[in-house]
């Protein structure tokens, strides 16, 4: 089964956006997406393997074409929403590949049900203390000051030029770097609303670095099938957080490259190789 369907589930009223491609009867991988993008950012790496999996990629509450929540949108509200989504599409057991925010949300439902996921696959997706670096000190402003005045402050990453420069930073080569990806975060993020809620999430994060020792305590305790592959130039989440996973897992295994925060926009065929060869089948 090649082909990519495309789909909307109703969860509790909520609609959420997804695509899905594989055999009903593969492994399941959940892929969860990132801050500021959506589901086509997997556009890619499914049909790398889509022979292998039965794969499911929504766009998080806020993101693409999934309805916008309203104000003082959480990560515990979208981890709750995407909990409830795999139920409505029958995902009982299954592994998850988490990038960025997808990190936050996936690491809720794995220390929520540990007995549902079978492996995890991390593209810079920190749990880290150690894997942030100082391009968190605006929002971290925030955090520790929630004015109108920082709020405002970071609306700059927002615009449409911050999204091509996460997109090309840290990329050895950018005319490797498709225009589809980072053009069509733009128009998403462009949705009326859609600023708020992101907004509302920056300030949100700091939550997800407090739940940072329960999701290392669920890593300790239950040692999932663990892969991080990382862009190693990423201006955000730094090298040290995927070798800390090997803290709390030591047989996590760590895969480094040469590009920046959207590490499958250059390297989807070497990802989808090194899952692979992970991945059981």
């Amino acid at each position: 089964m090649t082909a990519i369907k495309y789909r909307t589930a109703d969860v509790g009223g909520f609609n959420l956006f997804y695509r899905e491609a594989g055999a009903p009867d593969a492994p399941k991988l959940l892929l969860l997406h990132g801050f500021p993008s959506a589901s086509h950012m997997f556009r890619d790496l499914i049909p790398l393997l889509v022979d292998r999996f039965h794969m499911i990629a929504p766009d998080l509450p806020g993101f693409g074409k999934s309805d916008m929540p309203g104000r003082g949108c959480t990560f515990d509200q979208i981890a709750e929403t995407i909990d409830r989504f795999t139920e409505v599409v029958g995902f009982e057991r299954f592994a998850i590949y988490v990038f960025d925010y997808g990190a936050p949300t996936g690491f809720r439902l794995a220390t929520r049900h540990p007995e549902r996921i079978t492996a995890i696959v991390s593209q810079n997706g920190n749990a880290y203390e150690e894997g942030l670096s100082d391009g968190w000190n605006p929002i971290r402003a925030y955090w520790m000051d929630p004015s109108e005045r920082n709020r405002t402050a970071l609306r700059a990453f927002l615009s449409p030029e911050t999204t091509i420069w996460q997109y090309t930073h840290g990329v050895p080569d950018t005319i490797l770097i498709s225009p589809d990806g980072y053009s069509l975060d733009n128009f998403y993020l462009a949705r009326p609303g859609a600023d708020e809620v992101q907004l509302d999430l920056f300030g949100d994060y700091k939550n997800n670095v407090a739940l940072y020792p329960a999701f290392q305590n669920y890593f300790r305790t239950h040692k999932p099938p663990f892969l991080a592959v990382w862009g190693k130039n990423d201006p955000f989440f730094l090298p040290a957080g995927a070798e800390a996973f090997k803290h709390d897992i030591p047989g996590a295994a760590v895969r480094f490259f040469d590009t920046g925060h959207f590490a499958l926009e250059t390297h989807a065929y070497e990802i989808a190789e090194a899952i692979r060869d992970f991945l059981p089948h």
